[in-house]
């Protein structure tokens, strides 16, 4: 089992603020759908159901008995929820060292070091990137895009939604993928398309409160089928996709991505490209149109 140290187990509450029976900023659902995306675990199980049951103790009892891995994925998962919320927000990181700390506590149980959101890579790390990857935006493009993504947070529903198109827009064409705005057709809206290895994708942008459900993906693919064969369609929920969607939606031709795709590419020096060259192989090879881009690029 993992049984973090005492002292890691603080640093864990500092983070989480467990002990106060809460976790971040998670409601009942919310805690129990995060648990279930990124570790695929049910959390209001019985065996997670100690003294109060609270999101809190439930926490701290899977972090005593789930395996090492588990915990490993789980500290990561937290951590970027966190960071994300917090870089949204404008706040300064209030606790010493934490990123470097946790990260220690994840390699030791066996996972891989964090990622840092807000930091600049070391200039000699640039300079040994082989060459496709300069092919992509410079530091800066990035920065200027992960900034204007972070900026979305703050707006209200209507205008994000637009404004969000827009970025999608912007981040293409920093990887020179011929991006388009929306268009309308008769009876139809298109968020807008870009161009990938010759094939042409139409754009499906999603930025609301609740998870893209089967009935939207359905009416999405029915746009794309609607095209010559060779037509391709993306998907971008920045919520993500509620379980039906997987359950009730066989893909064709629809890949998927969600806002922590786009913030991993973003933060982590990922190559737009092979993202979307990785995501497509994996809805080929696996026959599922999802798979997160942490997944594909350990």
């Amino acid at each position: 089992m993992a049984n973090l140290r005492p002292i890691e187990i603080k640093l864990v509450d500092e983070l989480t603020g467990m002990s106060s029976g809460y976790v971040l900023d998670f409601s009942n659902r919310t805690f129990a759908e995060f648990f279930q995306d990124e570790i695929g675990v049910d959390i209001y199980d019985e065996a997670y159901n100690e003294d109060t049951g609270s999101k809190g103790k439930r926490l701290r009892a899977f972090l005593r008995k789930a395996q090492p891995l588990a915990v490993a994925r789980l500290l990561t998962a937290l951590w970027e929820y966190r960071e994300i919320a917090r870089i949204a927000a404008g706040q300064e990181e209030t606790i010493h060292n934490c990123r470097a700390r946790l990260s220690d506590i994840v390699e030791r149980l066996g996972g891989s070091a964090l990622p840092s959101h807000d930091q600049q890579p070391p200039e000699e790390a640039t300079a040994t990137k082989p060459e496709v990857e300069r092919h992509g935006p410079s530091e800066t493009e990035r920065q200027k895009l992960r900034d204007e993504f972070l900026q979305l947070y703050g707006m209200s529903p209507q205008p994000r939604g637009y404004a969000f198109e827009g970025f999608l827009t912007s981040l293409f064409d920093a990887w020179k993928l011929d991006a388009r705005g929306g268009f309308r057709n008769t009876g139809e809206q298109i968020d807008g398309s870009f161009v990938h290895a010759n094939e042409v994708y139409l754009l499906e942008a999603k930025w609301q409160s609740e998870k893209t459900n089967a009935a939207t993906l359905h009416a999405f693919q029915g746009k794309v089928s609607e095209r010559p064969l060779w037509a391709r369609g993306m998907f971008i929920s920045y919520e993500g996709f509620s379980d039906d969607a997987f359950a009730a939606f066989s893909s064709r031709q629809i890949i998927l991505m969600d806002g922590m795709d786009i913030m991993d590419i973003l933060s982590r020096d990922l190559h737009l490209d092979k993202v979307i060259r990785e995501k497509l192989r994996h809805a080929v090879e696996r026959k599922k149109p999802f798979a997160r881009t942490r997944e594909l690029f350990t």
